[in-house]
C-alpha cells in the first residue's frame, strides 16, 4: 500500500464507474486505498436491457438488481472499499428533476442534512481519505441526487475533523484535498456534433480546472465495470453514450479543487495530474 487514500461519494451505483472509473483504477493500480460511498439504490433509473425489461416499474426489484450490479463492477478495479450512505437502502433515487420522486418520502433529495452528515461523518473518520471527491454544486448535470452528495460531502468536512462533534463516530478526520469532477468546457463542441447543448451551464472553462488525469492505460478496465451495469448501459448500441464511453479520452477525467491546497502542475495551465500532488503521503 502506498499510504494515499481517496473516498468517492456517488449518487447511484454505476456513477462512480461513468464519472471517476478511471481515477478508480488509476490509484488501485498504484496501491492506494480507495474506497466509494453510494448515497441510494437508483430505484428509479430507466432499464435499458429488455431482457431485463420485467425491472421497469418495480422500483424495489431495480434496485436490488443495481445493488448487485454494483458489486460486480467494483471487482473490475481490484480491493475498493464500499459503503452505502446510511446503509443499504437508508435513502432512495429521487428521480430526474421535476419528477414525483424528488419529493417522495426516503428520497435523497430530501434526506434530513443532520442525519446525512452523522452519515458521513462516521464513513470519513473510518476511511481517513486525504482525498475526497464528488460532483460540482450542479450535480455533473442537475440531477437532485447528485446535487445532494455534493452537499453531503461540503458539510460533512467540517464536522469530521472537530473533535467536539460525535466522538462515538471515531476520532476526528481532516481531509486535506476535496475535488468536484466535472466536464470541460472543450468538450462542448464534440458533444454539440451529436445534438447534446443542454451540458453547456454545467461545464468548467479549460483554464480553470484544478486537474487532468489522462488514464487512458485504464480505459478497458473502466469499460469493464460499465458492462457490469447491464440494466443501464447498452454498449452494443449505436446511440451518444456508447460512442463517448467507448473513446480512449472517455478515461482523461477532469477535476477542480474546492478545498485544500494545489499541488505542482503541468502544461499551459498548470494542472495537476495527480489528485494527492503536494500532499507528503
Amino acid at each position: 500500500m502506498s499510504g494515499r487514500r481517496l473516498l468517492l461519494v456517488h449518487a447511484h451505483p454505476d456513477d462512480e464507474s461513468t464519472a471517476t472509473g478511471a481515477t478508480i483504477a488509476k490509484y488501485c493500480a498504484e496501491g492506494a486505498e480507495v474506497a466509494v460511498v453510494t448515497c441510494t439504490s437508483g430505484e428509479l433509473g430507466d432499464v435499458v436491457s429488455e431482457e431485463l425489461a420485467h425491472l421497469r416499474g418495480d422500483p424495489a426489484a431495480l434496485g436490488e438488481r443495481r445493488r448487485r450490479e454494483l458489486g460486480e463492477a467494483l471487482a473490475e478495479y481490484g480491493p475498493v472499499r464500499h459503503h452505502w450512505l446510511g446503509g443499504p437502502g437508508r435513502w432512495r433515487d429521487s428521480g430526474m428533476p421535476g419528477e414525483p420522486g424528488n419529493t417522495a418520502e426516503g428520497a435523497f433529495a430530501g434526506a434530513d442534512p443532520l442525519e446525512v452528515t452523522r452519515s458521513l461523518v462516521e464513513i470519513v473518520r473510518a476511511e481517513r481519505p486525504q482525498v475526497v471527491v464528488t460532483y460540482d454544486d450542479h450535480g455533473s448535470y442537475g440531477h437532485p441526487d447528485h446535487i445532494a452528495a455534493s452537499r453531503a460531502v461540503m458539510a460533512a468536512l467540517g464536522p469530521a475533523a472537530d473533535p467536539d462533534y460525535a466522538p462515538e463516530l471515531g476520532r476526528p478526520w481532516r481531509v486535506l484535498k476535496t475535488y468536484w469532477v466535472v466536464l470541460p468546457r472543450s468538450l462542448l463542441t464534440e458533444l454539440e456534433q451529436w445534438g447534446v447543448s443542454d451540458f453547456q451551464p454545467y461545464t468548467v472553462a479549460d483554464e480553470e480546472l484544478t486537474a487532468v488525469l489522462d488514464a487512458r492505460q485504464y480505459h478497458p478496465v473502466k469499460m469493464a465495470a460499465l458492462r457490469r451495469y447491464r440494466s443501464q448501459v447498452d454498449l452494443d448500441s449505436d446511440e451518444f453514450f456508447t460512442w463517448m464511453v467507448s473513446r480512449p479520452e472517455f478515461a482523461i477525467e477532469h477535476y477542480l479543487l474546492v478545498r485544500g491546497r494545489r499541488g505542482p502542475g503541468e502544461g499551459e495551465h498548470g494542472w495537476e495530474t495527480d489528485l494527492f500532488a503536494g500532499l507528503e503521503v
